[in-house]
């Protein structure tokens, strides 16, 4: 891998100043393009007060806006936060004011709490080479550079604080596996306010290859002339059952969801490399990855990772980790004292790869036996019929809990059900199934079980 002695965007602008560097629906743009606009624009806030140390929160879709104010706090010197344009304005004043944010940019008209200086950015702030006086803040690749929310399944999302050391060993880890260079282009098809979505931004800038932004533009041709994208399950399959005649697509790194054995054959079959992993925002996106097979293990630890299973938990460390979580201005640490994060994952090893059995977060007890939810949904995964499924538990007077089925697919009910209730335990069998709801799409990453749940209870609310 590259070893930068300045920002990553700077480095390439010097080295290959004519590759393409951004490549939008409407234009293309240099690496030195791409610099100069960069600079321009940390220049115009640095000017309105954006200094090195203080944080910078972003809210938008996966514009050519969004990648330049991104690239633009960083060059700063600042702390940046991605964030979901959707997050209601409630939860953000619960949680900002903790995150120690100064300064806010939004793609829309959208309102900040109190206390948050909003930025602006006009089309000259990305034209053309600053006329502005910029400082420009030395490359330091042990800064704390990102500021990204978990999923907050176990309660307020935390944030967890990346240095440029570790978005750097995060992509190289990917690309120690995967084919991906500087003639090569990786779709951004997840948002950036996650850390899948940042992942594909630093393995662009590690590689010095194109990153694509095309937000509003139907799959099919987004992915039009590029050679890698990042997917869940539902997105791969219906870009094989469309017109994949003009797409270059040569691989995939799929994940947000259980995987179905048939989805990587057929797309393999179609000429796409297929590659499953296992990843956490802690640690910068992917851990584990391997080429898709007919086993669902997700491989072992890329380059720079290790792991250890303590019954049955999946523990962490590696250079890809967070520095810990930003909390009232400090870093409050996640590991232990060897230096080990916790995951709450519940995994073991078969044939010599981790295999993640599900969160131990979402075990539930039916009539006083375990649940795994996971187990269930593997199984509902491998029908023809299904793309992807969950199983979460329903209040039930007599058994306490009972599993329920969500699924997304062409399967009808009656006939999934005589298909699966012979593969599992009776207390596994779900009592009743659902469609999934469109509603309950978030950003084209993972669903939240909690909302899935919420959904399903009342369901039962409505219907009992």
């Amino acid at each position: 891998m590259t070893s930068f002695d300045n920002w990553p965007w700077h480095y390439w602008a010097h080295h290959t100043p004519h590759s393409i560097a951004l490549r939008t629906p409407a234009a293309q743009w240099s690496w030195r393009d791409l610099a100069q606009r960069v600079n321009h624009l940390a220049a115009a806030w640095q000017q309105a007060g954006v200094t090195a140390g203080c944080g910078v929160a972003l809210r938008g879709k996966n514009r050519l806006e969004l990648v330049l104010a991104y690239l633009a706090v960083l060059q700063c010197g600042a702390r940046v936060i991605p964030l979901s344009p959707q997050l209601p304005p409630e939860l953000l004043a619960r949680r900002l004011p903790s995150l120690n944010i100064d300064f806010g940019w939004c793609a829309e008209d959208l309102p900040w709490p109190d206390g948050i200086t909003p930025l602006a950015m006009s089309l000259s702030d990305t034209g053309a080479p600053a006329l502005i006086p910029h400082t420009m803040i030395p490359w330091q690749i042990n800064r704390l550079a990102t500021l990204t929310l978990t999923s907050g399944s176990s309660g307020m999302p935390k944030a967890a604080a990346h240095t440029f050391a570790a978005h750097l060993a995060s992509a190289a880890g990917v690309l120690s596996l995967m084919n991906f260079q500087h003639r090569h282009s990786w779709l951004l098809s997840l948002p950036l306010y996650h850390v899948s979505g940042q992942g594909i931004v630093w393995r662009a800038l590690a590689a010095g290859a194109t990153l694509v932004l095309a937000e509003g533009v139907a799959l099919e041709r987004a992915l039009a002339g590029c050679s890698h994208a990042s997917l869940v399950p539902t997105q791969l399959w219906r870009l094989l059952k469309g017109d994949m005649a003009d797409l270059s697509l040569q691989d995939v790194l799929l994940g947000g969801a259980m995987i179905p054995q048939d989805l990587t054959r057929q797309a393999e079959a179609a000429g796409i490399r297929c590659w499953c992993g296992y990843g956490l925002t802690e640690f910068a996106s992917t851990v584990c990855a391997k080429r898709a097979d007919s086993t669902p293990g997700v491989g072992m630890p890329l380059p720079g990772r290790e792991l250890r299973l303590v019954d049955d938990e999946v523990w962490l460390r590696g250079n890809s980790m967070a520095s810990g979580y930003w909390q009232q201005g400090r870093l409050i640490p996640f590991t232990d004292g060897d230096g080990w994060f916790h995951t709450r994952d519940r995994g073991r090893f078969v044939d010599g790869e981790l295999h993640i059995a599900g969160r131990l977060d979402n075990l539930f007890i039916c009539g006083g036996e375990g649940i795994q939810p996971e187990d269930i949904e593997r199984v509902l995964t491998t029908h023809p019929g299904v793309r992807q499924a969950y199983v979460v538990p329903v209040a039930d007077e007599e058994f306490g809990q009972r599993p329920v089925a969500v699924v997304e697919g062409e399967a009808p009910f009656g006939q999934l059900r005589v298909w699966l209730d012979p593969q599992l335990a009776p207390w596994q069998r779900p009592v009743a199934y659902f469609a999934l709801p469109d509603t309950l799409g978030n950003g084209g990453i993972k669903i939240s079980r909690r909302r899935i749940q919420d959904w399903v209870a009342a369901q039962f609310t409505i219907n009992p």
